[in-house]
């Protein structure tokens, strides 16, 4: 096998693989310019992923067909998406340059950990990230970070949700996440009752667009109260058919969001890609913790947005209507919207994150070969 450039590696099971999934399109870009394969570690995930690209992917189960891999591929720089345990069996292998990418830029707890410290590099998306990281970290080296914006969202996408004469709103809730300091997710304690205020505008087309992990979540709470906000969508829908009420449970969130007129959605990558794409359309951010005033210090997307906690969802159905016919926020979003992702436009993230990857993989020949020939290396000093 010849050698390749760029790996992507990922160690999730097939319930996260949409991590990986949402990079596919840009890991087709980066391989015009090097070439890119994938590794996964678990077969059921590799078939997932098979199916979605034509990238190579590649399986290894064991640390040692890992190490083998590697040895065969020999590549310069290998990409995370995750944070998975796994990926320390990666990031053992000292002849690669390795980069965290995450999947998604937000405002998550999860966000900026000390997993960080173990990766040579880490893209993030503008300031704002930039913050997280150096003021939640202690001894962390800003140096590793890199700005590269969010390519996902220089892509075109087809609408998934058909336009609509009516008002149409987004509720797009996150899962529960993986702890309780990481659970941000609106739908086990206000879901119900945020779609029914949404219901109740007048002249309003409703759209149900939850995170993958809610309809597969084992949390009682959770997936009960999903199921609920289906059955009322669904009754909904069959009371109104022309208004066009859905649940969509598949497919892109961002191939939703252009048939939308506002958004109620949690702390995730959900509000924030919203702000990018969306700029001049109204934000709704849940509060699950009913902590308003934290919130806007630890959270800068809520200074943008009007906050929706379990006490005031019922003034959730006059707020909506007064924002969609008078948005006050509009000003702020467009500020926020640079603290989070610079001064970027459509197609500047892509071409950052090219050039950022292209960067590592002749760095990476070259801090080898001063490695492999050290007396050469001080030669040429």
């Amino acid at each position: 096998m010849n050698p390749v450039p760029v790996i992507a590696y990922f160690a999730g099971d097939p319930s996260r693989t949409y991590q990986l999934v949402q990079w596919l399109e840009v890991l087709e870009s980066l391989d015009h310019v090097h070439q890119v394969c994938l590794v996964l570690r678990d077969p059921a995930s590799a078939a997932v992923v098979q199916s979605r690209t034509d990238l190579p992917v590649l399986t290894a189960e064991t640390l040692a067909d890992l190490a083998e891999l590697y040895a065969e591929l020999d590549p310069k720089v290998v990409l995370y998406c995750n944070n998975s345990p796994q990926n320390f069996d990666s990031l053992l292998d000292g002849r690669r340059l390795h980069v965290h990418v995450n999947h998604g830029e937000s405002d998550k707890q999860s966000m900026a950990s000390n997993n960080a410290k173990a990766y040579d590099r880490v893209f993030v998306a503008g300031e704002a990230a930039v913050q997280r990281y150096v003021t939640g970290l202690l001894e962390f080296d800003a140096r590793r970070l890199v700005r590269v914006g969010r390519p996902q969202l220089d892509l075109r996408r087809t609408p998934l949700v058909a336009p609509s004469p009516r008002r149409t709103v987004l509720y797009a809730p996150t899962w529960e996440g993986d702890a309780d300091y990481n659970d941000y997710t609106s739908v086990d304690l206000m879901g119900e009752s945020i779609v029914r205020a949404i219901l109740a505008v007048p002249d309003v087309r409703l759209v149900y667009k939850p995170h993958p992990k809610v309809t597969t979540s084992r949390t009682p709470a959770v997936a009960g109260a999903h199921q609920d906000i289906l059955r009322v969508v669904a009754g909904a829908a069959q009371d109104d058919p022309a208004a066009g009420h859905v649940a969509v449970l598949g497919g892109d969130i961002l191939a939703v969001m252009p048939g939308c007129d506002a958004i109620v959605t949690d702390v995730s990558s959900v509000g924030l890609d919203w702000l990018y794409l969306h700029t001049d359309r109204p934000i709704f951010l849940t509060d699950r913790h009913g902590d308003v005033d934290h919130l806007r210090r630890q959270i800068p997307i809520s200074r943008c947005a009007d906050v929706i906690e379990q006490d005031t969802v019922d003034e959730l159905t006059t707020l909506l209507r007064d924002r969609l016919e008078r948005d006050e926020h509009q000003l702020a979003r467009m500020a926020m919207r640079h603290h989070y992702f610079d001064d970027l436009h459509v197609g500047d993230s892509t071409a950052r994150f090219l050039a950022a990857v292209s960067e590592l993989v002749v760095l990476c020949d070259q801090l080898l070969g001063e490695l492999d020939d050290p007396d050469g290396a001080a030669d040429t000093g």
